[in-house]
C-alpha cells in the first residue's frame, strides 16, 4: 500500500512565494499588516458587503478607519493585553474589525459559532471570559441576555445591527456606532494613539482563540500567536498563490478555523478581496454576481449542491436529462483517464459553472471533513479546480493540499512547505497514526496544560487521532479517525466514515451513520434530504405532512433502498449495508448529534439512539417511536411514528449482472 511513512513539503518543489505577498515576518500582526496596506494600496478594495441588494466596497483606508475608532474604543472601555473580545453572528466586515481591533488592545479574539444556542455560549464564556463580546443582531443579543448573571465576565455587549434593539435597557448593551464615536473622541484627543497601538502589537502574542470541532466533548481553544497565523498562512499561500484583487465570498463561518484563514489572513497578506453575502438564502445568486476566483466550500456543501443539480435535472425535459447523464458520464471517465472532457465540458458543463457562478475559478478547495471520492470526481468532471485539504485547528488549519495538476480523488494531497507528516505504528501496509508538525502549530489549548501535552509526542509531532497512510506519490490518505475504524463481531474491518460518503453522494440521502461495531454485520440509519425528497412526493402525488410522515412512506423507502444497494454493489460483500432504517428527523448539531462543522458525534448517536440500534440488530422488522423533538425557536413536535428496518436486495460477488444493475 505504502512505499513512505514520513514525507515533509519541502521534498515536493512547491513555487516560490509570489512578490506580492506582504511580508509577515515584518509585518508579524494584523493591526501592523492593516497600517501597510493602508499606506500603500488605500483605495484598493478590501472587503465587499451585499446591502439591500447593493455591494457596498471598503478600501484600505476604510478598514482602518473603522479599526483604529473600534480600537480606540475598546482601550476605552479597559479592554487590554490579555483580554478576550469575543464575536458572534454572521460573517460580515464588522466581525474583522472588531477581531483586528482586540489584536490592536493586544487582547485575544474567540469567534462563536452564529447557531450555537445558549448552553454552548455559556460553555465557551465561561472557559474563555470574555471582557467584551461584539454580536451581530437581536437574535445573537437575546441568547447574551438569556444568560443573565452566567457570563460575569462580560462587561459590554456591542450590537452591529440596530433594528429591534430599542426595547432593550441592559447597561452592558452599546452600538457599534457609539463605540466607534468613542475611539474617534479618542483619537481626535491623541492622534497618535492608533499608530503607537499598533507598533506596540507583538508577533509573540497569542491573539486568537479558535475552538476545535469537539467531536467527543466541549471544544477546546487552541491558541494561536499571531506570528504563527500569519507564517502558515504565508505557507500555504506558497501551495496555493494568490493574486491582489482575486475575489473570494466568505461562504463558512467566520469562527471556523478555514474561515480565519481565507477571511482574514489571505485578505490581509495577499489582499484578495473578501466579500459577505447579505444572507445565507442569497449566496448562490451573491457568488454568481461576484464570480469568485477562489472559493471553499465544506464537502456537505458540495454535497447539497451537487444534489440540488441533480434535483433540478429530475425536474427538466426528458431531452435535457439524456444530455446531462451523457455528459456526466463522460466527463467522469475522462478524469478516471486523466485528462478533461472538452465535448462535455462545450455541450454541458460550461453553462453549468456559468449557472454557479464558478466561471471564473481559478482554484476551489474542501475541507473540514471528508468527502467522497464520487462528488469530488462530479466536481472535477464539471472542469472545478477542485483541491482537498487535510489539517487541524491545532496545526492551523489545512496543511496539506494537491499540486496543481496532480490532483487525487481519493487523497488529500502533499503536506505544504515547511509541513511534515510522520505516520506513527504503522500496519504492514503503512497504516498508522497521521502526525504533523511545522513551525507555526498552536501554542496550545487555552488553560489546558495537561490536554496540551498529552496531543504532543516527546518529538513535538501533534497526534492527529486520524488513521491513513502515505501513497508511493508522496500523498496522503485519510481513512477515519483511529477511534471510529471498526471490527465486526466476525473480524471484519470497515471504515464507516467511507461507506457513509457514499451513501450521501445520492440525491436523497442527507445524512448518514453506519454501525456495525462488534456487532455480525453492517447496518445504516439514514436522514433523507427532505427538500428534494418533498418534492419528488409531491410530482408523484405522495402525500405526506412532516419530515417524520415522508420518511416512514413504502415509496421513500424503496427509493432509498436502491440507493443503498447501489453503494452495496461497490463494496466487498462482507463490508455491505445489510440492514437500514431512516430516522425520523435530522441529526442536528443543536442537538449535540453533529459538531458545528457538521462531522457526526457518533458517542452521542451510540446513546441518544441506542433503543432503536438495539432493535436493528433483533428479529424486528420495525421499531415504535413516540419521542418529543425540541426545535430551535422553543416549539416542540411529538413524534408516533413505524420505522421500518428494511434489507437491501443481496448482491453476491459473482453475480455480474446483479452488480451492474444496481451500480447503473
Amino acid at each position: 500500500m505504502s512505499a513512505y511513512l514520513h514525507v515533509s513539503g519541502d521534498e515536493i518543489g512547491w513555487a516560490e512565494a509570489r512578490s506580492t505577498l506582504a511580508d509577515v515576518t515584518q509585518h508579524d500582526t494584523l493591526p501592523k499588516l492593516l497600517a501597510y496596506n493602508a499606506k500603500h494600496f488605500p483605495k484598493e478594495i478590501a472587503q465587499r458587503e451585499k446591502e439591500y441588494g447593493i455591494w457596498i466596497a471598503y478600501s484600505w483606508a476604510d478598514c482602518e478607519t473603522h479599526i483604529s475608532r473600534m480600537a480606540a474604543g475598546f482601550a476605552e472601555l479597559g479592554v487590554g493585553q490579555g483580554d478576550v473580545v469575543a464575536l458572534i453572528g454572521d460573517n460580515r466586515p464588522e466581525w474583522v474589525w472588531g477581531e483586528v481591533a482586540a489584536h490592536a488592545c493586544r487582547a485575544m479574539s474567540l469567534g462563536i459559532y452564529r447557531d450555537a444556542l445558549e448552553e454552548e455560549i455559556r460553555y465557551l464564556i465561561g472557559y474563555a471570559e470574555p471582557k467584551v463580546i461584539i454580536a451581530e443582531d437581536e437574535e445573537q443579543v437575546d441568547k447574551l441576555l438569556e444568560l443573565g448573571d452566567a457570563i460575569p465576565s462580560v462587561k459590554h455587549i456591542v450590537y452591529t445591527d440596530p433594528r429591534g434593539m430599542r426595547k432593550y435597557d441592559d447597561p452592558r448593551l452599546m452600538r457599534l456606532k457609539d463605540l466607534e464615536a468613542l475611539g474617534e473622541t479618542a483619537l481626535k484627543a491623541d492622534p497618535e494613539l492608533f499608530a503607537r497601538m499598533v507598533a506596540a502589537t507583538d508577533g509573540e502574542d497569542v491573539t486568537v482563540l479558535c475552538t476545535t470541532s469537539g467531536t467527543t466533548a466541549h471544544p477546546k481553544l487552541a491558541m494561536w500567536k499571531s506570528c504563527a497565523f500569519l507564517g502558515h498562512a504565508t505557507s500555504y499561500l506558497h501551495a496555493d498563490p494568490r493574486e491582489p484583487g482575486e475575489e473570494y465570498v466568505a461562504v463558512l463561518p467566520l469562527s471556523w478555523v478555514m474561515e480565519q484563514m481565507y477571511s482574514v489572513a489571505w485578505n490581509y497578506i495577499a489582499r484578495m478581496i473578501v466579500n459577505f453575502p447579505e444572507e445565507e438564502t442569497t449566496t448562490m445568486a451573491d457568488l454568481r454576481e461576484i464570480g469568485p476566483n477562489f472559493i471553499l466550500y465544506s464537502p456537505r456543501v458540495w454535497e447539497v449542491v451537487a444534489a440540488d443539480i441533480r434535483a433540478r435535472m429530475m425536474d427538466s425535459a426528458k431531452w435535457k436529462r439524456a444530455i446531462y447523464n451523457w455528459g456526466v458520464k463522460a466527463g467522469t471517465r475522462a478524469i478516471d483517464a486523466g485528462r478533461i472532457s472538452g465535448i462535455a465540458d462545450f455541450v454541458l458543463f460550461r453553462a453549468l459553472r456559468d449557472r454557479l457562478g464558478l466561471t471564473n475559478l481559478r482554484s476551489a478547495a474542501t475541507g473540514g471533513a471528508a468527502m467522497g471520492p464520487d462528488t469530488f470526481k462530479f466536481f472535477l468532471a464539471m472542469g472545478v479546480p477542485l483541491k482537498q485539504l487535510y489539517g487541524q485547528t491545532e496545526a492551523l488549519g489545512a496543511h496539506t493540499i494537491h499540486a496543481g495538476g496532480d490532483v487525487d480523488n481519493e487523497t488529500v494531497g502533499h503536506p505544504m512547505p515547511g509541513c511534515a507528516l510522520k505516520i506513527r505504528d504503522p500496519d504492514p501496509e503503512g497504516l498508522g497514526e497521521i502526525l504533523v508538525k511545522h513551525p507555526n502549530m498552536m501554542s496550545g489549548y487555552y488553560k489546558m496544560p495537561e490536554e496540551t501535552a498529552a496531543s504532543f509526542d516527546e518529538g513535538g509531532w501533534f497526534m492527529t487521532g486520524d488513521a491513513g497512510y502515505l501513497t508511493r506519490k508522496k500523498h496522503l490518505v485519510v481513512i477515519d479517525r483511529i477511534k471510529d475504524l471498526s471490527v465486526t463481531s466476525t473480524g471484519v474491518r470497515f471504515s464507516p466514515q467511507f461507506i457513509e460518503n457514499k451513501l450521501k453522494f445520492s440525491t436523497y440521502i442527507a445524512e448518514a451513520v453506519i454501525l456495525g461495531k462488534d456487532r455480525p454485520y453492517l447496518a445504516a440509519m439514514i436522514c433523507i434530504r427532505f427538500a428534494i425528497l418533498s418534492k419528488w412526493a409531491e410530482e408523484r402525488r405522495i402525500s405526506f405532512t412532516t419530515y417524520s410522515d415522508l420518511a416512514t412512506r413504502p415509496e421513500v423507502y424503496r427509493l432509498i433502498r436502491e440507493e443503498v444497494e447501489r453503494v452495496n454493489a461497490t463494496l466487498p460483500q462482507q463490508q455491505r449495508i445489510r440492514k437500514f432504517l431512516l430516522l425520523y428527523k435530522e441529526l442536528d448539531a443543536d442537538d449535540g448529534e453533529l459538531t458545528r462543522t457538521k462531522k457526526v458525534r457518533r458517542g452521542v448517536i451510540a446513546e441518544k439512539y441506542g433503543d432503536i440500534i438495539r432493535t436493528i440488530y433483533s428479529d424486528a422488522d420495525h421499531v415504535d417511536v413516540d419521542t418529543v423533538i425540541h426545535f430551535q425557536d422553543g416549539s416542540k413536535q411529538r413524534v408516533v411514528a413505524k420505522l421500518t428496518i428494511d434489507e437491501p436486495r443481496t448482491v453476491f460477488a459473482g453475480d455480474k449482472e446483479a452488480v451492474r444493475e444496481a451500480a447503473e
